[in-house]
């Protein structure tokens, strides 16, 4: 292996390990931590096309919305890669799949509850050594 393809494997680890980190913080209802993966001039689209403009929007939003919203419906949530673009060495965009389940992984089957799978996009780039969240799709899989 070439130091390069250590490099970019060394990089694919550490983008995986931000999405698990959203995951984490998602499940666990961790503001600081999430809001922790993310630049000062962030941007954010919700699953509900809410814009939200750099870090301060993005944590009152995630303020609201965080603490009560997984735990507090009885749900889990899944974060998968499922394929990095790398723009250039130090930009990826990053196809997440997200699933939500009860907090025993049984299937969300409660109608009034509605949590379809999610396909965020996540463009990330490497500052200081740390990839971080920049630009943020998290947009839900409209069934059928």
């Amino acid at each position: 292996m070439t130091t390069a393809d250590l490099a970019r494997q060394t990089d694919l680890e550490a983008i995986n390990q931000v999405v698990a980190t959203v995951e984490h913080s998602t499940r666990n209802e961790l503001p600081e931590e999430f809001l922790g993966l993310f630049r000062a001039d962030a941007i954010w689209t919700t699953g509900g096309g809410k814009k939200l403009l750099g870090l301060e929007e993005i944590s009152a939003f995630t303020h609201q919305v965080l603490p009560g919203g997984m735990k507090g419906q009885g749900l889990s949530v899944d974060m998968t890669v499922v394929h990095v673009l790398f723009i250039r060495p130090d930009v990826a965009a990053v196809k997440v799949r997200q699933q939500y389940s009860k907090l025993d992984g049984r299937p969300v089957d409660d109608e009034s509850i509605v949590f379809n799978e999610g396909t965020p996009l996540f463009v990330m780039s490497k500052e200081d050594g740390q990839w971080r969240l920049v630009a943020c799709q998290n947009t839900e899989v409209v069934p059928g």
